[in-house]
């Protein structure tokens, strides 16, 4: 292998280089891992050590002249290729930008954060479907068929499948979850059911058809109002991180006996009275009372061994209270400047 011919047919190519491909081609043919200069340094170790000490030198230095030839080349031709005048300037020293991504949404938040309190409390989250029968929304509840107290559920009724023996409806609260865990769990029990639920009402600033709730089951040997009271309001302070007046009204739920309302002062007006609160200062948060004997019965459960109580809550209420929202149909406004808020 004649290394002076290598070496001066090397130095003739590059010097007749026209453009950065020919450029890539004599480095590949020289330098690659297979270039006659690359085949000549691997062949070293077979030859005699004059030869090493002779041509060794000078491969070597003949190497590191042709690589500093090709880099001078390479930035000279890049230099020559026309700019792209489109292309945006990039400072790289600057900090990236972040993609923008979303969040959670206000009433997403708050579900979360009321389970974590109820879990804390000793409670467990359960869930259930929302397109429920009838006979879990209404009769099993104590609500049987042409009962005057279906007229408070505006209910979406749903066109039953043949195979189906109940009528079908898009829940109207989610106490169904309720019956269909006591159907498979003995007592003690202790859990709260979040969900969606829907009634066909006119809307304003605090009702909407589509709704959220969060409902609370607490059966033992010896439950009463007492414990109800004392846990609603130890729930309402951890959530708000503030005391907070509440109190109960007697009412009426086909499904509990007794049977109250849960009412908070109203934290958006400070109990002056707004459109949140219809001017009363006080907000409706939900209704609560004392499992009815019914209710134990379509469960299987005997009324005369167990009792308990039984809450729901609207977490869209407190959203509204939480963020001091003044109308609750904000909240389903898909409306991106309310939103990014939270």
């Amino acid at each position: 292998m004649d290394i002076q011919e290598i070496k001066n047919r090397a130095e003739r190519e590059i010097k007749s280089v026209q453009n950065i491909e020919e450029l890539k081609k004599i480095s590949q043919k020289y330098l690659g891992k297979k270039g006659e200069i690359t085949l000549v340094l691997r062949s070293l170790k077979d030859w005699s050590e004059q030869e090493k000490k002779k041509n060794g030198k000078i491969v070597n230095q003949f190497k590191k002249k042709l690589l500093n030839d090709i880099r001078e080349l390479e930035k000279k031709f890049q230099q020559e290729m026309p700019k792209d005048d489109t292309k945006e300037w990039i400072d790289i020293t600057l900090p990236g930008k972040k993609n923008l991504i979303g969040h959670l949404h206000p009433i997403t938040q708050v579900k979360r954060e009321v389970e974590d309190i109820f879990e804390r409390l000793g409670f467990s989250v359960v869930e259930g479907p929302e397109i429920e029968t009838e006979k879990y929304n209404f009769d099993a509840l104590n609500i049987p068929k042409d009962h005057p107290a279906r007229d408070a559920w505006d209910t979406f009724w749903l066109k039953k499948p043949e195979k189906e023996k109940d009528r079908l409806l898009l829940r109207t609260h989610t106490s169904p979850v309720q019956i269909r865990y006591m159907e498979k769990h003995n007592p003690p029990l202790r859990i709260v059911a979040p969900g969606r639920a829907f009634r066909y009402e006119a809307t304003d600033a605090s009702h909407e058809i589509n709704f959220y709730q969060i409902e609370g089951l607490m059966v033992d040997k010896e439950v009463s109002v007492a414990n109800f009271k004392a846990i609603i309001g130890r729930f309402l302070e951890m959530f708000f991180k503030k005391s907070v007046k509440i109190r109960l009204r007697p009412s009426y739920f086909p499904f509990t006996e007794p049977s109250f309302e849960i009412d908070m002062s109203c934290l958006v007006c400070g109990g002056k009275g707004c459109s949140v609160c219809s001017q009363r200062g006080w907000l409706e948060m939900g209704g609560a009372g004392m499992v009815h004997p019914e209710v134990f019965k379509s469960a299987k459960l005997n009324p005369k061994n167990w009792q308990g109580f039984a809450f729901g809550l609207g977490l869209d209420r407190l959203t509204m209270m939480k963020y001091k929202i003044d109308d609750v149909r904000l909240l389903y406004s898909g409306d991106l400047r309310f939103l990014k808020q939270f």
